[in-house]
């Protein structure tokens, strides 16, 4: 059995910014490339659908019919299999807050807020490491067997590593919570490993997040799925009314069949836009791209002084975001959010530039 340096294993520590996110690394005049949020969003449908909800918010919030919607989306004959929550990020707190895990584990680099809010609920936290040299995969094998509580992304960010559903589904046995964060799955065309409408996997709880595709960052709706009484559990610790009427408006209309074409092109063009990207990286010596084939609408790249390169960029007017507050990555590693092809060019341009013009030290 391996030992728990052996499968890159690690107690939870006070030793990276959990709290750091892509936002705080926007500016004014910056061409944003550190929030994963899809540029030109919301689109002009969708706002007049939220603008229109206004009227009744001197009502309190009926979540039923976007609930129903969802169910239906995912292929949930009963609503009750869906908790909407105040962006995916409330579903981790939720989580921390209902469930009372023995041995937590959350598998990184990923999303940190998992376990910055079981650790803000006092639970203890125990980090499994993907290794760069690995293509950041997941290996199940990995995961201690007697953890109670697993957190995992897919695809998982900042990696943008696609894991396979039949290794995600092997991390899944009874007594276990599997949490899979499902936050950019709707940025990967056909979402081919998605478990969203998976109901025979034992403890599974899918996230997902409606801010990257529809730019909804700043009205926060996101759900969860799962079986009825783990959905219970996490409404049961649930605030009253969490999720506001704009934004129960906006998880409807983002089931409905015109918008889920609608991010269904949206997914093959940031598919496009990332081969665009990749392509025009290989031109870049010594810079590294995460993953085999990365799948989510960023990519993560590893080079030498990137975190002085990252500040250089921030002159010539370009925000990525600093990978180093992700546990298992240091200051040479970036993540950078997938644009349109001259966004690209421009930010390229500018990263030359900066590699060549950083200082000596």
């Amino acid at each position: 059995m391996l030992t728990p340096t052996e499968r890159g294993a690690q107690p939870a520590a006070a030793d990276h910014d959990l709290a750091h996110h892509g936002d705080a690394e926007v500016g004014a005049g910056l061409v944003d490339l550190a929030v994963n949020v899809r540029a030109g969003t919301p689109p002009s449908w969708l706002a007049e659908r939220i603008a229109a909800s206004l009227a009744g918010l001197a009502a309190y919030p009926d979540g039923r019919a976007a609930r129903r919607a969802v169910a239906l989306r995912h292929g949930r004959a009963d609503e009750r299999e869906v908790l909407l929550t105040a962006g995916a990020a409330e579903a981790f707190v939720l989580l921390a807050r209902a469930l009372r895990p023995r041995h937590a584990v959350v598998v990184h680099p990923q999303f940190t807020e998992p376990e910055a809010a079981l650790r803000a609920a006092g639970h203890e936290v125990e980090r499994v490491l993907l290794r760069a040299a690995d293509g950041f995969r997941l290996d199940p094998a990995a995961v201690p067997a007697d953890a109670d509580l697993v957190v995992l992304g897919n695809p998982t960010n900042p990696t943008s590593v696609l894991h396979p559903a039949a290794a995600v589904r092997e991390l899944a046995r009874p007594g276990r919570t599997l949490v899979v964060d499902e936050a950019f799955m709707d940025a990967v065309p056909g979402e081919g490993e998605s478990l969203a409408g998976v109901r025979d996997v034992p403890g599974l709880l899918v996230l997902r997040s409606l801010t990257k595709t529809w730019g909804l960052a700043g009205l926060r709706i996101g759900y969860v799925l799962g079986a009825r009484d783990m959905v219970a559990a996490l409404e049961r610790a649930q605030p009253l009314w969490a999720v506001s009427t704009p934004a129960l408006a906006a998880a409807g209309a983002c089931m409905e069949a015109d918008a889920l074409a609608e991010a269904a092109a949206a997914a093959g063009q940031v598919a496009a836009d990332r081969a665009y990207l990749l392509s025009r990286l290989r031109d870049f010596g010594g810079v590294q791209v995460a993953g085999d084939a990365p799948a989510a609408p960023f990519v993560l790249l590893r080079m030498p002084a990137a975190d002085r390169v990252r500040e250089r960029l921030r002159v010539l007017g370009y925000a990525v975001r600093r990978a180093d507050t992700f546990p298992g990555l240091g200051p040479d590693w970036l993540r950078v959010a997938v644009r349109d092809r001259r966004t690209t060019d421009g930010f390229l341009n500018a990263l030359g530039t900066a590699r060549t013009e950083l200082p000596a030290r």
